[in-house]
């Protein structure tokens, strides 16, 4: 089960996201909230892993509110505005609707939900240790990354850049290290240093504290040596 809230200043919008949520099996209602306040509150008490936010509201809009989390839960913003959609995915959403919601299109955002979260907790079947490809959210976009298109990745703040066979250019995904070591396939990647891991089936040399690509070279950090030299030892 997936627990949620849902935050709407107006008690008609409120009651029918209630209800479309009542509708979808897997997901467990903890609270409904009129105000970014009342729901800061429940999330201090409870769990949640998902949040239908409305953006428009007195006192903290939804930006501010999701802006604000320490921890951030996965979020739908449900408004009548559709111009913010743009500025919405600069926090990572996993969808943006728009007043009003057809059910079939709730139903598609919290399936896109459940597969977000299905991810990060490593419960689906179709995670990284069967699947051979994951979704990240790419300039807007759902944009499917195989794992054996990955060279190399490089984490700076909440981003990595993904380093791919097929392009030139990285890809750049707004994601952390952790995020990112639930989905990617065991055996197939290692963390050599605080900002970086390469595929092993890339890795052509190893010398001293250095690491190649080829021709590029990867300093591995000191709290990665010992990982490295039992890689290197298992003969793998």
């Amino acid at each position: 089960m997936i627990t949620c809230i849902a935050i709407d200043d107006e008690p008609l919008a409120l009651e029918l996201l209630k209800d479309y949520i009542s509708k979808v099996p897997f997901l467990k209602l903890v609270a409904v909230c009129s105000d970014a306040f009342e729901a800061m509150e429940v999330l201090r008490l409870h769990t949640v892993d998902l949040v239908f936010a409305d953006i428009q509201m007195p006192d903290l809009t939804g930006f501010q509110f999701i802006s604000c989390l320490k921890v951030k839960p996965i979020v739908i913003f449900i408004t009548a505005y559709n111009q913010y959609a743009v500025d919405s995915y600069d926090l990572d959403v996993v969808d943006y609707l728009v007043k009003p919601v057809p059910l079939e299109r709730f139903i598609k955002a919290c399936n896109r939900a459940r597969e977000l979260h299905e991810l990060k907790t490593g419960k689906s079947p179709s995670t990284a240790n069967t699947s051979d490809h994951f979704f990240a959210n790419v300039d807007y976009s759902q944009l499917k990354i195989r794992f054996d298109d990955i060279r190399w990745l490089k984490g700076y703040g909440d981003y990595i850049k993904f380093h791919l066979k097929s392009q030139e250019q990285p890809l750049v995904v707004r994601m952390s290290f952790k995020d990112l070591e639930r989905i990617l396939p065991p055996g197939k990647f290692i963390r050599i240093h605080k900002s970086y891991s390469v595929a092993l089936a890339e890795i052509t040399a190893i010398r001293k504290n250095s690491l190649f690509l080829g021709d590029q070279e990867f300093s591995i950090g000191e709290s990665y040596r010992e990982e490295v030299e039992k890689w290197v030892r298992s003969g793998n």
